[in-house]
């Protein structure tokens, strides 16, 4: 196959409502003035998706939205990226799920995120279609936990049709970790920032683990990537005007997994791919109004 690899990316799909500002709220009716507030494409496979497509991925999403406003907008924005909806489901009389994110002006990108799941946890194991996509990244399995249930199945079955398999588990809200321990036996990349991959380790999860590549997030530093099939690498993330830290995590999963859907097999520079795109996601309020095309994030290497 020419060009670059197909990618199928599942989990959430959602609004973010993001608040900058005086956000620490102070109840008793007391009323605070923020500085700016944004309504953007939300979710973590959403976004993992939106920057795929903006870097000439040929990527296809499978979520379930409602038959809302916040779900019209969401499937709007992922189509007009260039994202393939059609494994997208609208859940008749469902409210799309809403993520609100206090961001405080002055923390150095550190932000609060309150989650009103909605549809989320309606994603079912048969709306997840292989077809010809070579990679299948899962994202948010701790919000879908019906879902995650049948995880460990959905990424063997996508092993055994050919396709590689990568995983950002997000936070737990529960912060019990152990859900996700039997599919980790079918990933061969696993994606967390310092915070969940220590939390995965305290549980006792990755003890399922096969032999995969653990390509840890590490917020401003860029990202690290080590595992038992190649060195351990490292990259650099860019120094840059940072608006916003909402999504760059998942714009990292996008840089990671463009590299190699268009050919790169040099690991340390798959991680500067994804430490590049992380970084130019934060210019902008949300997780996709900054995300780079390919030749801007070309240029930064």
């Amino acid at each position: 196959m020419s060009g670059p690899l197909p990618v199928l990316v599942v989990g959430d799909a959602n609004a973010d409502l993001v608040l900058r500002g005086d956000v620490v709220p102070r109840f008793g009716q007391a009323e605070q003035l923020l500085e700016a507030a944004d309504v953007v494409l939300g979710g973590s496979a959403a976004i993992v998706a939106h920057g795929l497509a903006r870097l000439g991925v040929p990527v296809r999403l499978a979520a379930v939205v409602g038959d809302d406003a916040f779900g019209e907008a969401t499937t709007t924005a992922l189509r007009a990226a260039g994202v393939d909806t059609s494994g997208v489901r609208v859940q008749p009389g469902g409210a799309t799920g809403l993520s609100v994110v206090l961001a405080p002006a002055h923390t150095g990108g550190d932000r609060a995120i309150l989650t009103l799941p909605g549809t989320v946890p309606a994603l079912r194991p048969d709306d997840v279609e292989v077809r010809d996509a070579t990679w299948v990244h899962s994202a948010s399995p701790f919000l879908m936990p019906a879902f995650t249930e049948h995880l460990a199945a959905v990424l063997a079955s996508a092993r055994a049709a050919g396709a590689r398999t990568s995983l950002d588990t997000n936070w737990d809200p529960a912060e019990r970790w152990t859900a996700v321990g039997e599919a980790l036996r079918h990933v061969d990349v696993l994606m967390p920032n310092r915070s969940e991959l220590a939390a995965l380790r305290a549980s006792g999860a990755l003890a399922h683990a096969g032999r995969l590549r653990v390509v840890l997030k590490d917020g401003a530093a860029g990202g690290r990537s080590s595992g038992p099939d190649g060195p351990d690498v490292a990259a650099p993330g860019l120094a840059v005007d940072v608006v916003d830290t909402t999504g760059a995590g998942d714009s990292f999963d996008a840089g990671y997994l463009a590299a190699v859907s268009h050919g790169v097999r040099d690991e340390a520079e798959r991680v500067r791919w994804a430490a590049v795109a992380g970084s130019l996601s934060t210019r902008a309020a949300g997780g996709t109004a900054a995300q780079p095309d390919l030749a801007e994030l070309r240029s930064h290497l």
